[in-house]
């Protein structure tokens, strides 16, 4: 990052221990920053001393396009070598560099704006939570009363159904077919009775009973086709 140092290093006095003595920053930066800079005695004692700190303190940082990389150099290169020990020196001042750097500044606006949509979208839940409990309890009473009404009607209307098919089924219609015939058989052997007792005359005799044969055969007929036939 900081590779530009050494143009600059070369004309000024260099300082062997101000930049690892008085860094706050990890020793990984500070010893990327060194690792630029001609190498001297103390340098190379400090890069090996470095090099032997524990693993926690040496952890790469992320890795950085070379787009971003361009721009934070481009932002680096017009400082002066004070400027930059300062950075490396003072926090404040380079927590204020790096909020003036543009990638910094468009995600931390992508996080502010985050963080009122989600603050926003809290708000919204907490004011709607009276409804929310409104419209619970409609359904407990709805549930309760209503459903209750509706299921039974539902049921009632199962059975219908179920008695209508029951009642127009195949067997059924056989069944009541068959009933008819009797009927009609009996009403046909009353007939012949009462002329036999003399209670009707033959005129009276011969057109009920040729209403009631009529009658008999057509669903003797009409049995005997849906017997012999197959029903889908």
């Amino acid at each position: 990052m900081f590779k530009f140092w050494n143009s600059h290093e070369q004309q000024a006095q260099p300082h062997p221990q101000e930049g690892s003595s008085c860094s706050w920053y990890p020793p990984s930066v500070v010893g990327s920053t060194n690792s630029s800079r001609p190498a001297t005695p103390s340098s190379s004692a400090s890069n090996s001393f470095n090099s032997q700190r524990p693993a926690e303190w040496s952890h790469s940082p992320s890795p950085v396009s070379p787009a971003e990389a361009a721009g934070v150099i481009a932002l680096l290169k017009d400082k002066s070598v004070d400027e930059l020990r300062k950075l490396l020196s003072d926090k404040d001042a380079y927590n204020q560099f790096l909020l003036s750097v543009d990638q910094v500044k468009i995600q931390n606006k992508i996080r502010d704006e985050l963080r009122n949509e989600t603050l926003q979208l809290a708000r919204n839940n907490l004011y709607k939570e009276p409804q929310i409990m409104e419209l619970r309890n409609q359904c407990r009473i709805i549930r309760t009363t209503e459903l209750a009404a509706a299921q039974e009607k539902l049921n009632e209307l199962d059975r219908q159904k179920e008695e209508t098919l029951k009642f127009y089924s195949p067997a059924s219609f056989m069944h009541r077919l068959q009933d008819a015939m009797n009927v009609t058989e009996e009403e046909s052997e009353i007939v012949n009775g009462q002329l036999l007792d003399r209670e009707i005359d033959l005129g009276t005799f011969v057109q009920k009973y040729k209403k009631l044969r009529i009658s008999y055969h057509q669903r003797a007929l009409i049995h005997l086709a849906a017997k012999t036939s197959p029903i889908g």
